[in-house]
């Protein structure tokens, strides 16, 4: 069948989409879906076709015409249509609804099957911190899963987070999730997977990773705070960090503690002997949170920047942060609060770009869960224009 639809003009593939045969009805073809028509005459209704080197052409046909709904070329230049913070779904999603998404996610990976998730028509995808088409990087050489972590939902915003591990080939590596979900489909999907050597910082063990029981807690609701006042107690831990003089800009538990890729840097409950695989790496990670700050050990962290907060779990006390840690290297000796000489980690320009979850409990920072990874110094973000 080579004539096109009443009162639509011919769509060409994007060079190098290769269409799986399809059946309509009774009728089949290999050709673009614009031609194609049921027994009766009327459009058929086609929608995912997915070329081998896993770019993807999601298409929509109706009877009046015949929209091009996205293309990923190899380039990825695909850019995602309007989505809001703080605006509420077309359609609810509640906890369990965004917790399937995760599932599916993670089922389709898995399974390097991209084809089986429902994606919308503009679909923005990343991964450490570069936007791709749907199917490329980890979706090629993910060969298996490891604990999972921990998991936060945002009803109100149709966010959902995930972190855990992912196995390459026999190699674990730490991984982060987010996916926003408009009107039942995949509408945005952010990536993060800190692989051992791939840059300074802490690596933990990913075969050794256990869940924080606090991270999964429900917070009563008469002890809820509002999602403005989450937010800005995460935000106001950025601002502690950034430039760490000693100065606090925000609430933290006396018990607060903080994990960064599988490293303990505050309040590290495992006893530290060399026999324990989650042996703290950190200086500091045997004192508390706000205990570190007050010793400006991070005034190396010149900025915190492109900072947003794009999921809020009221239920849970959970905030999720993405952003980056941009380093100038200026420093050659810096001095804490206890008169303490250090020479700084970083002494050239250099930029982590991280998620990382708050837990908070009773307005103050109960455990900050963190992954993070180097990037080019002061590499742009692929989401902070979207508001968030």
């Amino acid at each position: 069948m080579n004539g096109k639809p009443h009162g639509a003009d011919p769509l060409r593939l994007p060079d190098g989409i290769g269409l799986r045969q399809i059946k309509c009805h009774t009728m089949q073809s290999n050709v673009p879906p614009n031609s194609l028509k049921t027994k009766e005459g009327a459009p058929c209704k086609v929608s995912h076709f997915f070329d081998p080197l896993g770019r993807v052409a999601l298409w929509t046909i109706s009877a009046a015409a015949v929209l091009l709904a996205v293309s990923f070329a190899p380039q990825g230049k695909a850019h995602a249509a309007n989505s809001a913070q703080m605006g509420a779904m077309p359609a609810a999603c509640d906890r369990a609804c965004l917790y399937s998404f995760v599932d599916q996610y993670i089922a389709a990976l898995l399974a390097k099957d991209a084809a089986r998730l429902p994606w919308a028509a503009h679909v923005k995808f990343t991964e450490n911190n570069v936007e791709l088409p749907v199917g490329w990087g980890l979706w090629r050489t993910i060969s298996g899963r490891g604990a999972e972590n921990l998991r936060a939902a945002d009803p109100q915003t149709g966010q959902v987070a995930y972190f855990g591990v992912i196995d390459e080939r026999g190699t674990k590596s730490f991984f982060a999730l987010r996916l926003k979900i408009d009107d039942g489909k995949i509408s945005e999907a952010e990536t993060i997977i800190d692989r051992k050597g791939y840059g300074p910082g802490p690596f933990g063990n990913p075969e050794a990773l256990q869940p924080v029981p606090v991270m999964s807690e429900d917070v009563p609701a008469d002890r809820r705070r509002p999602r403005e006042r989450l937010v800005s107690l995460a935000d106001g831990y950025f601002n502690t960090l950034e430039l760490n003089d000693g100065q606090i800009f925000t609430q933290f538990a006396p018990d607060c503690s903080r994990r960064e890729n599988g490293v303990w840097t505050a309040n590290d409950p495992h006893p530290g002997s060399n026999a324990d695989p989650n042996l703290n790496l950190s200086a500091y990670g045997k004192i508390s949170c706000e205990a570190g700050f007050k010793l400006g050990n991070y005034r190396w962290d010149d900025e915190l920047r492109a900072r947003r907060f794009p999921l809020v779990d009221e239920e849970k006390g959970l905030v999720l942060a993405g952003g980056f840690i941009d380093h100038s290297g200026r420093l050659d000796k810096f001095t804490t609060t206890d008169g303490v000489v250090h020479d700084p980690p970083l002494k050239s320009p250099h930029s982590f770009c991280y998620l990382e979850m708050f837990k908070i409990q009773d307005g103050r920072i109960r455990h900050a869960e963190s992954l993070f990874i180097t990037v080019p110094y002061r590499m742009p973000s692929p989401w902070y224009q979207r508001g968030y």
